[in-house]
């Protein structure tokens, strides 16, 4: 067992403390299994306007009821219900302006004692999902000038989704403007804006870390797109940490929390033929964060010190498309995150970085598939996937549209002696997943989708080592 983990939970308040704290980070992995899920599966508006209308009207909506079973870190099964109305109003005038909102109601419903946080079944009130203004510049000139430009700039300020590079470093809702401008093959991105409060931090040991998270973004990237075939890009992103006036207190040990980030990051996407598509990011990460509040030996409380980080992470991802008539795809992916071996949780502020030594543990705020079961946090990781999907059955009238696919993961500490989001061993096999997944388009207005993921956990997790299974199913009805 890792040397701090053995030590640290003599003391009764680490004994206290532990249990919280993975039952924190099991809600932590709980909303990022939605979140990949919901992006993959969520029905989207057309985002296709015809620029030939003066004014378009585009609104609907669609009804979702979800089911699901997931076992967490304990073995824990969680039987899910949860029904989601979400509505949409997207107003074009002219090409050149675009207005878009788009509204949710949900309802989470658990089995008695299955909720994740404590807190039983949860109504969430109305909630502004998406809002933005968004302009276009080439198309203004076009629409009321006449004119046509080489380039362009765009401006889309609200609420939105900012999937910033490859969604390494950042895949979060932001509450903020894009600022984009091209000109002569080049593109340059800025970003400005904070975390929607609502989501779920990657610091589980943070008070209300589900629910109220004030993050500041600030960014810019520029591709070279002169290339059809490579689009490399390079960027900097500024993360500023608010929520500095938060303080965990257990027994005597006070924990407070603060952790300035930025990325410096360098990739490309692009095909190596007509068959072979590919993304690659590479990023570095800076910046400064609190110590622990203790020590990992004793348990006994100490004053938090400000050290520096220093860590990385790469991603790399290839497709084989087979451009047959059942649109079968192959796809693998690698991804290594460094890791600090003084902490005792790779993501928290609660048992993370030692005093007195640099931080190395990659913590950053993207959304890579890390399996639907084990979904861990891209901290300290060697993943390797393989991946294939296919339409089996394109001319049948029912089953045209039945999209079926599977993923391999297998999965490694980078470090062998430093943790992850839960508690292990100093081994480094982590563990082996296969997912399964179906969408099936049954009419225009009806989609089914399935998800089904089983780890097997290896020498390196602690908790046992029967495997752990994912299953989630939805019913989409638009309108």
């Amino acid at each position: 067992m890792m040397r701090g983990l053995v030590l640290g939970v003599t003391a009764a308040v680490m004994a206290l403390s532990a249990t919280a704290a993975w039952a924190q980070t099991n809600l932590e992995r709980f909303e990022r299994q939605l979140e990949q899920i919901q992006r993959q599966t969520r029905a989207e508006a057309d985002l296709s306007i015809p620029t030939d209308q003066r004014i378009l009207f585009d609104y609907g909506g669609y009804l979702t009821f979800t089911l699901g079973a997931i076992d967490d870190t304990g073995q824990n099964t969680h039987i899910l219900r949860q029904l989601d109305e979400t509505s949409y109003l997207r107003i074009n005038i002219d090409g050149a302006h675009e207005f878009y909102a788009r509204v949710r109601n949900s309802y989470r419903d658990f089995n008695h004692g299955d909720d994740f946080d404590g807190n039983g079944d949860d109504y969430v009130e109305t909630t502004l999902d998406r809002g933005y203004y968004r302009f276009d510049l080439r198309r203004y000139l076009a629409a009321y000038e006449g004119r046509t430009i080489d380039g362009n700039i765009t401006v889309q300020a609200g609420r939105q989704l900012m999937h910033w590079a490859n969604g390494l470093t950042l895949s979060e809702e932001i509450d903020g403007a894009v600022f984009t401008a091209t000109a002569n093959g080049l593109s340059l991105d800025l970003i400005v804006g904070q975390t929607r409060e609502s989501i779920t931090d990657f610091d589980s040991s943070r008070p209300e870390f589900d629910n109220s998270t004030k993050r500041g973004f600030y960014g810019a990237k520029l591709t070279f797109a002169e290339s059809e075939n490579h689009q490399p890009f390079i960027y900097g992103l500024v993360q500023e940490d608010a929520n500095d006036s938060d303080i965990l207190l257990i027994g005597p040990t006070t924990t407070r929390f603060g952790y300035d980030s930025f990325y410096i990051g360098i990739g490309s996407n692009g095909s190596l033929s007509n068959n072979v598509t590919y993304g690659v990011e590479l990023v570095y990460q800076g910046g400064q964060g609190l110590s622990n509040s203790f020590l990992a030996a004793t348990g006994t409380p100490i004053v938090q010190t400000t050290e520096d980080i220093t860590a990385w992470a790469i991603d790399f991802q290839i497709n084989y498309l087979l451009r047959d008539e059942n649109r079968t795809r192959f796809s693998g992916e690698i991804l290594l995150a460094s890791g600090d071996e003084d902490r005792l949780h790779t993501s928290d502020t609660f048992g993370g970085n030692a005093t007195g030594t640099k931080d190395l543990a990659f913590n950053a705020f993207g959304l890579i598939d890390t399996g639907l079961a084990f979904s861990a946090n891209p901290s300290n990781l060697i993943m390797v996937r393989g991946g294939v999907s296919t339409f089996p059955l394109p001319n049948s009238e029912m089953f045209g549209r039945l999209q079926i696919g599977s993923n391999i993961f297998i999965f490694n500490k980078l470090q062998q002696h430093a943790p992850i989001d839960e508690p292990t061993s100093g081994s480094g096999y982590l563990g082996f997943e296969a997912d399964f997944l179906a969408n099936w388009q049954i009419t225009s207005d009806l989609t089914l989708a399935a998800r089904y993921g089983v780890f097997f956990p290896g020498e390196a997790i602690l908790s046992d080592h029967d495997p752990r299974h994912f299953f989630l199913t939805s019913l989409t009805f638009a309108y």
